[in-house]
């Protein structure tokens, strides 16, 4: 176990805390985080596009909102946020959700092999404030209200299939989805100063018309055991589902989330942190904590979460200085990106190509601040494997 990872652990919480790191899962992720070099180097100059990015990646921008898609006829939503990439043939497929309360709703972007615009339209309309969310492992988005008893919904990334509100997933302030495999549930976080961290257990993996809310039951502190309970009525009327179940865990402003590897990693705004749950064993602890970083943090206004097929985990700002940083498997955490000129926005949607390559992210608001301003950009580029 290394001597950071000790220290740590001596902060957030004595003898609990020292079971955690290294001793958890080998050497990746030995939390919480701490500020170095990254893998990629410092982001350099801005580019045409106002954007820092280290040596040897480019920008593009894909999208505006109100602008027609590349030379398609689809008009770009206003306050692009969450997204996802799907394998599509050769090509792939980008959507995104609009958070636009009423309207909302989410569009998707089609890619040549080349990475040239093929394609944009429609995936979902009619529904309220669609933040995040998450894909499936048989390749549908879900895409989450964050409204009081929000929604969530099962949408087809290629426009084909109508989309279909899943009731039994549960109605809260719905932020993010992760769907977990091994384990044949999805994971949800709660954007309220006090939510939860839910999963859902579906009664046949591969549908999600019917299944069990569950929420995660843990104490007060930052690491520790944690159990699963039921909650008694998913509707969240006249109770919320948050105050249902007697132990269950709060979390300040539930954002992104990640699997990956018998991990779940979410984020909570209200805090700057990043939570990571090991499912093998059921026990939780922080990843990243801006309030136990050595010197200035270089992560603020933590938000949406993806992770590379390097064991990277790339987390966006809402606000902060408009930054993707990077948390590396050995606890490096460093700036990846900047966005410049636009301090009145904020960052959603980070999602990586199929093949590794290109990331996807909007800048929510634009250099107007406005909804109406969404930007939609790809950065190409050595990402490591």
């Amino acid at each position: 176990m290394e001597r950071r990872s000790l220290l740590r652990a001596a902060v957030i919480g004595g003898a609990s805390a020292a079971l955690g790191g290294t001793l958890w899962r080998g050497a990746a992720h030995a939390a919480p985080a701490q500020p170095g070099p990254g893998p990629y180097g410092a982001p350099g100059s801005p580019d045409a596009n106002g954007i820092r990015l280290p040596s040897g990646f480019t920008s593009r921008v894909i999208a505006r909102s109100g602008q027609r898609v590349g030379s398609t006829s689809y008009t770009w939503h206003n306050a692009p946020d969450g997204g996802a990439c799907y394998a599509d043939g050769t090509g792939w497929i980008y959507v995104s959700n609009s958070e636009i309360n009423p309207s909302g709703g989410a569009s998707a972007v089609k890619f040549s092999s080349a990475g040239a615009i093929t394609g944009a339209y429609r995936v979902l309309s009619g529904t309220r404030q669609n933040c995040a969310g998450g894909r499936t492992p048989w390749n549908t988005w879900l895409s989450c209200e964050e409204v009081d008893r929000g929604y969530v919904y099962e949408t087809d990334p290629w426009g084909v299939n109508a989309a279909v509100r899943r009731d039994a997933m549960g109605r809260f302030k719905h932020e993010a989805a992760a769907a977990d495999p091994v384990r044949k549930v999805i994971y949800l976080t709660e954007d309220e100063t006090n939510g939860r961290f839910y999963r859902f257990v579906p009664a046949a993996w591969g549908t999600l018309s019917s299944g069990t809310l569950q929420v995660m039951v843990a104490g007060s502190a930052t690491s520790g055991s944690f159990t699963w309970a039921d909650v008694p009525d998913p509707d969240g009327s006249p109770t919320a589902t948050r105050s249902q179940v007697s132990g269950s865990k709060s979390f300040n402003g539930g954002e992104g989330c990640h699997y990956a590897d018998n991990t779940v990693w979410f984020t909570t705004k209200g805090d700057n942190r990043v939570w990571q749950l090991n499912l093998l064993n059921n026990t939780y602890e922080l990843a990243y904590d801006d309030s136990l970083v050595s010197g200035t943090a270089p992560l603020t206004g933590v938000d949406n979460i993806t992770g590379a097929s390097s064991g990277d985990l790339f987390v966006a700002e809402d606000g902060g200085t408009m930054e993707i940083c990077v948390i590396t498997p050995d606890d490096i955490v460093a700036p990846f990106l900047r966005v410049d000129g636009q301090s009145g926005s904020e960052i959603t949607g980070p999602a990586f190509s199929p093949d590794g390559t290109r990331l996807y992210f909007s800048s929510q608001r634009g250099t107007s601040g406005s909804s109406s301003g969404g930007i939609t950009y790809e950065v190409k580029g050595p990402f490591r494997s």
